[in-house]
């Protein structure tokens, strides 16, 4: 079966996995909070996953930087938003280190795609000023 790039990038199957992991988590939330915080922190997550998915699609560099970026701006708000329901009690600490775990490895693997990417763009663009 044919198999994307995207698919094949660390980044995303990490992402891919917080989403299954903050469902699982938010399906234990107050009832209050369907339409609050866990519809705000799910829409979030998969936002990460989604977004470094377009950008590989991608052909041109600066879009896929670009997707990478919108990422982990999602990636914050999803850290943003765990922080907030540790500070009221929907989840405990271990449950908090193991997601601030998660984000971390994640942030650093987009930063490194990204930096990537970004090398690649800068070399292709010094060998068209060079010819």
């Amino acid at each position: 079966m044919y198999q994307y790039s995207f698919e094949k990038l660390e980044v995303w199957q990490c992402s891919r996995a917080l989403v299954k992991e903050i469902y699982n988590l938010t399906a234990n939330f107050p009832p209050k909070e369907n339409y609050g915080l866990s519809s705000q922190i799910q829409r979030a997550v998969v936002s990460v996953a989604s977004n470094i998915a377009e950008g590989m699609g991608r052909t041109a560099e600066k879009e896929q930087i670009r997707f990478l970026e919108i990422s982990y701006g999602s990636l914050m708000e999803t850290y943003c938003q765990i922080c907030l329901s540790l500070d009221l009690a929907y989840i405990n600490q271990d449950q908090f280190d193991n997601l601030k775990t998660q984000i971390d490895k994640i942030a650093n693997k987009i930063n490194g795609l990204s930096k990537s990417i970004k090398e690649r763009l800068n070399n292709k663009q010094s060998n068209e000023e060079t010819k």
